[in-house]
């Protein structure tokens, strides 16, 4: 492997990646398990499968997890799949310490919530989402469907995520049938649905900063009026108009929800005419020099 592709671990990321397996481990058997809803993806799978079938869902988990992020490989590279693979071993590894080791009872009811199902859904949702979120954040993935996703999506004409969504939804139908119930499988979607919330949270963080590109034919003035009062770079882009066929200059900048209004009013007082859009932006990466 050439220095170019070479495979750079980080210390860091897998005392992270730790911490994720471990809280995604603690929302899926204290909250989910016991009350029998289901995760999403291989996790909500490895759940049904392991509630049918002697097996436990830690082996379902690396049964199923595994293969599929070693089929990923060339796709996702080393790092990815070794970050991934480790999450899930840790994952597999505390929800074997949870069910069958560690003095906690989650046979029949959540520990925490009881058999209250609304609880039960939310906060399985929202601690599962964290421990997925925190597995993104530092560069892997902790459900081998999200690398399927990227493979297929493109091949079969639909996004990532609507291919993650119909593979869940799917879980869902069958575990209706097999159960023979569908209010556990709903109360699963309302799990889902807040998991991929607290997911967008952890990866783009609560308060996204917008990116903002104005069009003016005053360019400079606008441009040096945002920097002294921000104290902000701004980076200009010249244009030409579509209709007009005039020569304009596209400004990007970026600012936090709080300086849009401000942002919006020195514009204007420059050049009234100025158009703007104004975008989520979901992180800001600035080189040290």
């Amino acid at each position: 492997m050439n220095g170019r592709h070479a495979a750079h671990f980080n210390i860091i990321n897998f005392l992270a990646l730790t911490v994720a397996g471990i809280i995604n481990a603690f929302g899926v058997t204290v909250f989910l398990a016991p009350v029998k809803l289901y995760d999403s993806g291989i996790s909500g799978t490895s759940m049904l499968l392991s509630q049918v079938m002697p097996l436990s869902l830690s082996v379902f988990l690396i049964l199923f997890n595994v293969p599929l992020f070693l089929y990923g490989f060339k796709k996702q590279g080393a790092v990815f799949t070794v970050y991934s693979i480790y999450t899930v071993g840790v994952y597999a590894l505390f929800a074997y310490l949870i069910t069958d080791i560690f003095p906690i009872d989650v046979t029949t009811f959540s520990p925490v919530a009881g058999d209250d199902l609304l609880l039960c859904a939310l906060f399985g949702g929202v601690i599962s989402g964290i421990g997925s979120g925190l597995t993104i954040r530092f560069g892997g993935a902790i459900d081998g469907i999200e690398v399927m996703s990227v493979i297929f999506s493109k091949k079969i004409g639909i996004t990532v995520g609507t291919f993650v969504m119909i593979y869940n939804v799917i879980l869902y139908i069958i575990s209706g049938i097999v159960l023979k119930s569908w209010i556990l499988p709903l109360y699963s979607i309302v799990t889902y649905g807040a998991g991929l919330k607290v997911i967008d949270f952890i990866v783009e963080g609560i308060d996204r900063n917008k990116g903002v590109m104005i069009i003016t034919e005053k360019a400079d003035e606008v441009s040096e009026a945002l920097i002294e009062e921000f104290e902000s770079g701004t980076t200009k882009i010249d244009a030409k108009g579509g209709y007009s066929n005039s020569n304009k200059t596209v400004i990007y900048f970026v600012v936090n929800r709080f300086q849009i209004s401000r942002m919006r009013e020195i514009s204007h007082e420059i050049d009234p005419k100025a158009f703007m859009t104004i975008s989520e932006v979901a992180d800001v990466f600035k080189s040290v020099s």
